[in-house]
């Protein structure tokens, strides 16, 4: 009976254990999860909008970097840089400073070898008309000696005068550049162009006319108008200046 009994406990304590056991076991596996579980983006940053506008720029560097392209791009219509003047551009900086009185500026546009001649009245005299080279040019506003230019039409009287009185009363004696008419290889006024051309052959050289009407623009025979040209000879496609012809009405 004792026997039967300790047995029984015996039987009981072994499926206790075994029991335990499988208890023990179980407890280190992870369930398996019930129903359906989707898939991660891999790549889906955490923090991140997923739809980001295409057209925005990523940094402020980047942004600005597109608006220095287009700021910067230079004009199409821009002129290239060391593009000789035309005869009108140079006659445009030598007159400016025949006004203000600049020699030493229209010395850097005379010419080398022939320097500049001065006329007083519109035919040239190849004889009596003054020639200055680019040195002399430069302190002639300056100069005290009395240059004999030519003669006084209907008196004959002797034109003789330092630069600076020559100047006033024969180069820029009207507002030229406020005032007149200016075309280019033609005449303007009523004087016509005088022998300029056979001067001055059109194969070699150009010149822009500066003309100031006179008072009454529907009298033909108007004796107060004033014509100055800027002969120009041709160096390539480059100009120096040869010639500066005063004109105006003459008995």
């Amino acid at each position: 009976m004792y026997s039967l009994r300790r047995i029984g406990w015996m039987v009981i304590g072994a499926i206790m254990v075994v029991m335990l056991a499988a208890c023990s076991g179980n407890s280190n596996t992870t369930p398996e999860p019930k129903g359906q579980v989707q898939d991660q983006p891999q790549n889906q940053p955490q923090n991140q909008p997923q739809n980001q506008p295409q057209n925005q720029p990523q940094n402020e560097s980047e942004g600005n970097t597109l608006d220095n392209d287009t700021t910067n791009q230079e004009p199409s219509e821009a002129p290239e840089e060391g593009t000789p003047p035309t005869a009108l551009e140079a006659a445009s900086t030598v007159i400016k400073a025949l006004k203000a009185g600049n020699m030493e500026t229209v010395a850097n546009w005379a010419d080398m070898e022939q320097g500049v001649r001065f006329s007083p009245y519109g035919n040239v005299d190849k004889e009596k008309d003054l020639v200055f080279s680019r040195d002399e040019l430069n302190g002639l506003m300056k100069d005290t000696t009395k240059h004999l230019w030519r003669e006084f039409p209907g008196n004959g009287d002797k034109v003789e005068m330092t630069y600076a009185e020559y100047h006033e009363r024969f180069v820029y004696d009207e507002d030229f550049i406020t005032e007149a008419k200016i075309v280019e290889n033609e005449g303007a006024g009523p004087g016509g162009v005088g022998n300029l051309l056979d001067v001055y052959p059109k194969d070699q050289y150009d010149f822009v006319e500066y003309h100031i009407a006179g008072s009454d623009p529907d009298d033909a025979e108007s004796k107060d108008w004033r014509t100055l040209r800027l002969v120009f000879k041709r160096i390539g496609q480059d100009h120096s200046l040869v010639g500066i012809i005063h004109d105006q009405w003459t008995p």
